[in-house]
Parts: C-alpha cells; sequence; structure tokens
C-alpha cells in the first residue's frame, strides 16, 4: 500500500491527511487491531469520538503500533451531553486519558444541538423521549472549545454536522476559525453547496460514511446500494480498483478528506491504496451527477427524525 501521506493545508496553517481511519460502529476487541494495523500499514489519521465508547481501544492499538505520537493525526468529538462551557475542559482531558494522549490535533462539536448535562449519553423520559437542552447555543459551546487551543490541549477545532447558519455564526462571534466541518458526505449526498460554503470560508469538509453507509444497522433491504452502482463497477474495472477505492478517491480528489471505517485488515488497506490513481473530469463529473440529497445518517424515532424539533437541529435547512 502506498503511504498515507497526501494532506490538505488547514486554515491554521497545519496539514490534515486527507485519509483516516474512522472508527464509529467499530466493535471493543475489534478496533485495537483495527487501529495498530492501520498505522502500521502506513494510515496517519485516526477518527474517533468519546460517544464511539472505544477510545481506549484506539489508544492501545495506537500504542501497539509503535509509530511515534508526532507521526499521527488524531481527531476526537465534543458529545451533546457536554455542551455546556464549564464541562467542555473537563471533557477534553478525559478523551485524551482514555486515548492515552497529551493532546488532540483537532476537536469537534460532535453535533451543534444538546442533550441534557451529565453522564448518561442519551438521557431519556419514561416514554423514551431524548431530554434536551436548547437552553444552550453551540456557538457558546465553542467558544469554550477556544479555550482549549490556548492551554494546548488541542492543535486545531472544529464542527460536525453543522449547517450553514450555524458556521456563520461561529465565524461572526468566535475568534478562531473552524478547520473543518465533518458531515455524512458520498454520491448519494455530496455537499455540493455546503463545501461551496465552506470553501468559501476556507474551512474544509471531512467525509463520515464516505462509502454510504453500507453497514448501518437501519438500511432496507431495498434501498440503493451505492458499491453495487454499473456505473461506479464499470469506473472501477477500468482501473482494476474497488468500487470503494473509486468512491473515496472521488472524495480526496474534490479536497474533501475521507475517514472510512473498518476493521478488515486487507480493507483498511484496500482503502488506503487511492493515491497511485486519478480519475477523469467526466468520470468526476458522473459521480457528483449521483446526488439525490440521499442522507442515511439521521437519528430517528418511531419513523420520524429523532431531534428534529430541537432548536440546534442542523437539517431543517437546505444546507
Amino acid at each position: 500500500m502506498s503511504q498515507v501521506s497526501n494532506s490538505i493545508l488547514l486554515n491554521n496553517g497545519l496539514h490534515m491527511p486527507l485519509l483516516g481511519l474512522g472508527t464509529w460502529k467499530s466493535k471493543a476487541g475489534e478496533v485495537e487491531k483495527a487501529v495498530e494495523h492501520a498505522l502500521k500499514k502506513g494510515y496517519n489519521h485516526l477518527d474517533c469520538a468519546a460517544v464511539y465508547g472505544n477510545e481506549n481501544e484506539v489508544g492501545n492499538g495506537f500504542k501497539a503500533s509503535g509509530v511515534k505520537r508526532d507521526d499521527v493525526f488524531v481527531t476526537s468529538k465534543l458529545w451533546n451531553t457536554k455542551h455546556h462551557p464549564d464541562d467542555v475542559e473537563e471533557t477534553c482531558r478525559k478523551t485524551l486519558e482514555d486515548l492515552g494522549l497529551d493532546y488532540l490535533d483537532l476537536y469537534l462539536i460532535h453535533w451543534p444541538h444538546g442533550f441534557q448535562r451529565g453522564e448518561n449519553k442519551f438521557p431519556k423520559t419514561e416514554a423514551g423521549d431524548v431530554i434536551y437542552d436548547e437552553s444552550i447555543h453551540p456557538t457558546d459551546t465553542w467558544l469554550a472549545m477556544e479555550k482549549l487551543v490556548g492551554k494546548g490541549l488541542v492543535k486545531s477545532i472544529g464542527l460536525s454536522n453543522f449547517n450553514s447558519e450555524q458556521i456563520e455564526d461561529i465565524l461572526k462571534r468566535g475568534n478562531i476559525k473552524p478547520v473543518t466541518n465533518q458531515v455524512e458526505c458520498h454520491p448519494h449526498l455530496n455537499q455540493e453547496r455546503l463545501f461551496t460554503f465552506c470553501k468559501e470560508r476556507n474551512i474544509t469538509i471531512t467525509a463520515y460514511s464516505p462509502l454510504g453507509s453500507p453497514d448501518r444497522p437501519w438500511a432496507k433491504p431495498d434501498d440503493p446500494k451505492l458499491l453495487d452502482d454499473p456505473k461506479i463497477v464499470e469506473i472501477a474495472n477500468r482501473y482494476k480498483k474497488s468500487p470503494a477505492q473509486i468512491v473515496l478517491r472521488w472524495q480526496i480528489q474534490r479536497g474533501i478528506i475521507a475517514i472510512p471505517k473498518s476493521v478488515t485488515p486487507s480493507r483498511i488497506e484496500e482503502n488506503g491504496a487511492i493515491f497511485d490513481f486519478s480519475l477523469t473530469e467526466s468520470e468526476m463529473k458522473h459521480i457528483n451527477g449521483f446526488d439525490c440529497n440521499g442522507r442515511v445518517v439521521v437519528p430517528m424515532l418511531n419513523g420520524k427524525h429523532r431531534d428534529a424539533a430541537h432548536a440546534h437541529y442542523p437539517f431543517n435547512i437546505e444546507f
């Protein structure tokens, strides 16, 4: 596998690798080996989050790899129950402790909408509804995130699942510009408008579920399967690559950071081998044309968007 060394320049002068290993949905027991294998095979970017419940294992895998700390870009995320400005530093320090690190390269606000403050990651009423906290504005959480940079706990800060209006408010009221906005992004949801909006403001986009999250537990049998699409398969055959490699290449060739999740050694290596070919302009345009606003990562409850009534829910406007 080619060295996964290609990176993008962030607005604070630091570099972020264009490809990383995602750890969402990676079970404890599997993720440690996956992280160790990825780092030994040339990956230099790990995407983590406190809510995934596996940061200890990620840290163990990092340690077992023998790779130096400064050679790996590590991202983590602040969960929805920790939006209170007084909780931000303590929560970041807990993540650092779990990962066994002294600093994070990047810390993100996982979602703009807050849940009830506390240790229960999904606080619920007896009826099963999530208990929200709408009193804390996401920009106020951001202002607390900025202090982590000054304290040397994190090198960069950014966002996840924020819409254009929420980003605009942070740019207006904050002192540090977010370096990235991590959002669901794949050919069925190419995020062109949000990508353009962020690019104009020198903010990168990081794609989670860059392959369309085929392993999502709530997938229905008749949902479109991106990696089985005949045109993607045809392009893959042309380059002697897999459909996943074609989709990941399309992402990074747009200048979008991609963090595919895998715990399978051969798949981890395959996902990393995307820097030795380029797609043509017409192939890029064709894959861009797959967009159908096909968002698949939406928290659902009883067939509806679970958090849509929250004042800070990000998906109630176009982008």
